[in-house]
């Protein structure tokens, strides 16, 4: 099949090298321009840019495409038979949707219609789910809001973070998307209406969503540290200064309540209170300016005083 494939994080590259190892023809990948990246801000290529380019697969990277008219001239000449949307940070216009005869299909990192939206992989673990995982659908105008084809469910693990679950979904959405284009073909897959009551959104994370709002539950917060994994983190304050919390846990029951916020030191342990009366047991943390270290070194290095609190 003549494809295009547009997709630009590490989450599409799986998905772009089995549609190659498919026999699949990709003649052509859309992708985000270069980014400055790390310390130096060196320019940085997409890492579907740096797939293609190892596969001889011709690449553009278009600032804007709605109103493009090079850019639809490109694709008009391809004639896609469909057009494969993973990731691509960008929202298709209609006269992209319109252009291939199997229209565009878009591998989402969620059960649809639940999690709609830019960070689906992130808010599923970030709001206690146990179970998620990938759904293939034809995009239409609206936010993930298209005719579904096939979905695969897939367990979150209770110390998953955003960091090792997109993997193994982006694996099984991989060759989901496989199974969706041969079925397409041979007429087995049909497209199915979203129950738009049923849905939910995955909003694009902003920097204030990883401030630790010690009135949630322990629960809730621990949820949130897992699932806004590499960024924005969990972090809150410490004696005036930023301090991350890498890791932590449920405390074992029994221990005494303890106000949202305040600490309490029990040997090498720190817990902190949390809402509704539970508490959770910080294991890695990172004051400003300093590395990332375990509770006990922090207890150690800084002596946080019993009933000190953070978020002051």
């Amino acid at each position: 099949m003549n494809l295009v494939f547009c997709g630009t994080p590490q989450f599409a590259v799986p998905t772009l090298q089995a549609l190659v190892d498919a026999g699949h023809t990709v003649s052509l990948v859309v992708t985000q321009p270069d980014r400055p990246s790390g310390r130096g801000q060196e320019l940085a290529a997409p890492p579907t840019k740096r797939l293609a380019q190892s596969l001889g697969i011709p690449v553009t990277q278009p600032d804007k495409i709605k109103n493009n008219l090079e850019f639809r001239a490109v694709l008009e000449k391809l004639a896609p038979r469909a057009i494969i949307v993973v990731g691509y940070g960008r929202i298709i216009p209609k006269w992209m949707i319109d252009l291939p005869l199997l229209g565009n299909i878009n591998l989402h990192g969620s059960l649809l219609p639940k999690y709609r939206g830019a960070a689906p992989v992130q808010w599923a673990i970030a709001m206690g789910e146990t179970v998620t995982g990938v759904t293939t659908m034809r995009i239409d105008e609206g936010l993930d809001t298209g005719d579904m084809l096939l979905q695969q469910e897939l367990t979150i693990e209770p110390e998953d973070t955003a960091v090792t679950l997109a993997p193994r979904l982006a694996e099984i959405g991989a060759k989901l998307m496989i199974e969706t284009l041969r079925g397409l073909e041979n007429g087995t897959v049909h497209p199915r209406r979203q129950n738009h009551e049923d849905a939910t959104l995955a909003p694009i994370l902003k920097k204030e969503d990883g401030l630790i709002d010690f009135n949630r539950t322990a629960p809730g917060i621990v949820n949130r540290m897992r699932g806004f994994q590499p960024w924005p983190g969990a972090y809150t304050s410490f004696r005036g200064k930023n301090l991350t919390l890498h890791r932590a846990t449920l405390a074992a029951s029994g221990l005494a309540p303890i106000a949202p916020g305040e600490m309490r030191v029990a040997g090498d342990d720190l817990f902190v209170g949390c809402g509704q009366s539970t508490i959770i047991a910080v294991l890695e943390l990172q004051p400003e300016g300093k590395r990332r270290m375990l509770a006990r070194d922090f207890v150690h290095g800084y002596h946080p005083k019993t009933s000190e609190a953070l978020g002051g």
